[in-house]
């Protein structure tokens, strides 16, 4: 088995290919060891000494990793631990999701233009975040303001403010006059 590795915008997270299917749909998010106790794999990535998130898209899973530690001695333990995963054959989720992972916060006369923005978000903005190894999760619509999570390499990467007010603000801005600015959830 071959896993290739892929930097991503932030330099504190890689993004690791195993060269099959990682999630089968959606993506699955672990900022911690506490959220990773429903995937052996997220478990065991997120127990190497100096790494602090996983994150799990279709064929691809990007790991976070603190400030003061070197790729040059992380990368050895994820890829064997990546690599033992894969060929024991186990499963990626040992634990459904319990369905409150994307709680969607409008008020119902707002329908329309929310059902807009995730299009949009949909279409437009999770392919490229997507390519850098990370997801965007809409949370709400208030009074014209856009409510998103970042996750996977896009928390936490510098760029991310940029990527949200610039990127995405202006995208939404520009489809849908009701938008009035994006703020990010934490």
């Amino acid at each position: 088995m071959f896993i290739q590795t892929e930097t991503t915008p932030n330099p504190e997270t890689l993004k690791f290919l195993p060269g099959r299917v990682v999630l089968e749909e959606g993506t699955e998010d672990f900022p911690d060891f506490e959220s990773a106790r429903k995937s052996r794999l997220a478990m065991k990535i997120i127990s190497i000494r100096g790494v602090v998130r996983v994150f799990f898209g279709n064929d691809f899973i990007s790991v976070s990793k603190e400030e003061n530690i070197y790729w040059e001695h992380l990368k050895p333990a994820i890829l064997g631990t990546i690599m033992e995963h894969f060929q024991l054959n186990l499963p990626i989720i040992d634990t459904p999701s319990d369905n409150k992972k994307n709680v969607e916060n409008f008020d119902e006369k707002d329908a329309p233009i929310v059902k807009q923005i995730i299009e949009l978000l949909e279409t437009r903005v999770r392919p490229a975040v997507t390519q850098d190894g990370g997801d965007i999760q809409f949370h709400g619509f208030d009074r014209g303001i856009v409510y998103l999570t970042m996750q996977g390499a896009c928390a936490g990467c510098p760029s991310s403010t940029i990527t949200l007010k610039m990127g995405i603000q202006n995208l939404l801005r520009h489809y849908i006059p009701e938008v009035i600015e994006v703020r990010p959830v934490l």
